[in-house]
């Protein structure tokens, strides 16, 4: 668990200028990739995507919610660093003990559907005729 005491800062007018810059850069990149479909060839045009979307990240990057974003997922790394996970023959053991259970149930559920049918449909309906 992180002992840091977080502040909540809204975004700046910078941040806001910023973030506005980044999500107009994303939209001239898909509105370009869709009108120059017959001036310019597809890998062009895919370059030019991939590069308006590494400028709005760039500049995301710089704002105060980047940031965030940023420490969030270095500290997400370090959390994974400390997971043991299982090995193969543990992950296939629980697979096996799973399929056997659903089966297990999946009969058992099948057999409450047989008697319940016979007991209404063959037995209750049946009564008086």
């Amino acid at each position: 668990m992180n002992a840091k005491v977080e502040q909540s800062e809204s975004n700046s007018g910078a941040d806001i200028v910023k973030l506005s810059l980044a999500v107009l850069l994303i939209v001239a990149g898909l509105v370009g990739f869709y009108y120059f479909v017959g001036q310019w060839n597809t890998a062009l045009r895919v370059v030019a995507l991939i590069g308006a979307f590494v400028a709005a990240g760039l500049i995301g990057a710089t704002t105060h919610t980047g940031r965030s974003l940023r420490t969030f997922i270095a500290e997400s790394q370090f959390e994974l660093r400390k997971v043991v996970w299982p090995t193969r023959e543990e992950t296939v053991r629980t697979t096996g003990v799973i399929i056997v259970v659903v089966i297990i149930i999946s009969l058992i559920l099948g057999l409450i559907d047989l008697i319940l049918k016979w007991v209404v449909m063959d037995w209750l309906l049946t009564i008086g005729h």
